[in-house]
């Protein structure tokens, strides 16, 4: 079971940082990613975390967003700076067990969390 939270009002140019808490499985063992869906859109890849700490993200997000993990938490986190209006959506985060290879792609994921809304104003 994954819980995210952290979403909120933000303007353009600030920051916040979402979690995202994991209970049920061995956490550590798990590739855990974040996720996003505007209205009307496909839920987009965010940024991704393996359970050896690899991390990728999209292109429109580097250098602004920061994906980690608390293994001793079952927690994950997303530290996105610098946010922009085109940021806004629900933010989901997501867990795969493959421990071979992660993926960028929605549907290669086991878990998902309920999904924590980011607002960006201009």
């Amino acid at each position: 079971q994954l819980q995210a939270y952290g979403g909120g009002l933000v303007q353009a140019g600030g920051s916040l940082r979402l979690s995202c808490a994991a209970s049920g499985r061995t956490f550590s063992r798990l590739t855990m990613g974040w996720f996003r869906q505007a209205p009307g859109a496909e839920r987009d890849f965010v940024a991704v975390i393996t359970w050896s700490g690899t991390t990728y993200y999209a292109d429109s997000v580097k250098g602004r967003f920061t994906i980690s993990r608390d293994n001793a938490k079952n927690t994950v986190y997303l530290q996105m700076n610098s946010l922009k209006p085109e940021d806004t959506a629900v933010y989901y985060c997501a867990a795969d067990t493959d421990i071979i290879a992660f993926t960028t792609t929605a549907r290669g994921y086991d878990y998902w969390g309920q999904g924590t809304q980011v607002t960006v104003s201009s």
